[in-house]
């Protein structure tokens, strides 16, 4: 390993990373491992690079060390970032698969037996098929290895997580405070992205979501230009990023005087929020945490419901998605317990208000040894701008429906 003090995190960090999935491989009988999904790379290595949809794989010897195959280009992310000594690149014009394959002969392991990430986005099927010929036998499923170790954050990885939060939050509150009406969605979201970037905020896995008046009724939609009329609300969500890291919040802006099913909404998922933030604990179960959240917000009289999972783990991300729920998503049925250092965001959103109406206040918190905190400090309740409609400028080009 060489040391090195410009990574994300100290050396020591990343060589007890090493030795805890070297520990679940020889639980598993593993003689190596190779990972290619991108956050566990970033999480065993610090590499990162945009241009992960080029195949790339880290080979974990449960003794020798780790070799990294990765395009030509991207092996200066190796070389820059990482602690790797050795890599293997394969030109554009080369054959991915039999690099990986001719390293691991190289290393010994053609009759070894080698787990691989089968369920990874980003080592399709066809290639798999291609690995098993020319590989043979000894190749089995190991997805999840990394994941057991990722659920869990240090003390290190909690202080990142605390910068993404000061980021996504300085971006929130621009959003807030330009979503009134005469606004378009995309200058909330040009607001949100200039003061998040600002703050020390990388390029997170999703960027902003910014839906005004009918179109938060629409599941994830983002802006698209419409102008923000005078009497309409804006939800929004936000995931502030910092090394990759995480942390989310939905927030919701209301034009106008706050109605009672809107005062309502409000109320009732800040209390859920609140009710959360004590039960959740190490020992609590999952299903407890959904369980909870959906009784709560089931409860509304103003016609909306929870029309998703109650939450999920939320760290290292690249795109398309910032969470982590297949790592875990707070899900009723689901008994394991909570442990002290995992976080997540909590979405005890409404959909529906009124009929036509969909807003949010959420939270990204972690587990500690006898309770959970907030990463978060911005108020929660809605933004109301009650003046008349404010005259923003359209930027050029920028259609104004």
């Amino acid at each position: 390993m060489r040391r090195r003090e410009d990574m994300t995190f100290a050396p020591e960090e990343y060589e007890r990373r090493i030795r805890e999935l070297r520990e679940r491989m020889a639980a598993r009988e593993l003689d190596a491992v190779i990972i290619s999904d991108p956050e566990n790379l970033m999480y065993l290595t610090d590499h990162q690079t945009t241009g992960y949809s080029f195949f790339q794989a880290l080979i974990v010897p449960l003794e020798a060390e780790p070799v990294m195959i990765t395009r030509a280009l991207e092996e200066s992310n190796v070389v820059s970032r990482t602690w790797l000594e050795h890599s293997r690149a394969y030109p554009d014009s080369g054959d991915a698969i039999l690099e990986l394959v001719s390293t691991l002969r190289d290393l010994r392991l053609a009759d070894s037996r080698v787990g691989y990430e089968r369920n990874s986005y980003y080592f399709p099927a066809h290639q798999q098929d291609r690995f098993h010929d020319a590989f043979g036998e000894g190749l089995v499923d190991c997805f999840g290895i990394v994941e057991e170790g990722r659920i869990r954050k240090s003390p290190a990885e909690i202080e990142v997580m605390q910068l993404a939060a000061y980021a996504g939050e300085a971006g929130m509150a621009a959003g807030l405070h330009t979503a009134m009406s005469g606004a378009t969605e995309n200058e909330v979201a040009a607001a949100i992205a200039s003061a998040m970037f600002r703050a020390g905020g990388e390029f997170p896995a999703v960027m902003p979501y910014v839906a005004s008046g009918p179109r938060s009724m629409i599941g994830h939609s983002t802006w698209e230009g419409r102008m923000i009329r005078p009497g309409e609300h804006v939800f929004l969500e936000v995931g502030g990023c910092y090394r990759r890291y995480h942390a989310a919040m939905m927030r919701t802006v209301v034009n106008g005087a706050l109605s009672d099913s809107m005062r309502s909404a409000q109320d009732l998922m800040k209390h859920t929020l609140a009710e959360l933030r004590s039960l959740m604990r190490p020992g609590v179960t999952v299903s407890e945490v959904d369980r909870l959240t959906r009784r709560m917000i089931e409860s509304n009289d103003v016609g909306a419901s929870l029309a998703t999972r109650a939450g999920y783990s939320i760290g290292i991300a690249f795109p398309p998605s910032w969470d982590e729920g297949y790592i875990l998503s707070l899900l009723e049925g689901d008994e394991r317990p909570l442990e002290e250092g995992m976080t997540f965001h909590l979405i005890p959103w409404m959909w529906g208000v009124d009929g036509d109406k969909t807003v949010g206040i959420s939270d990204t918190v972690r587990i500690t040894a006898d309770g959970c905190a907030s990463f978060l400090t911005l108020p929660e309740d809605f933004t109301v701008h009650e003046s008349s409609a404010r005259s923003f400028p359209a930027a050029a080009g920028t259609p104004r429906p």
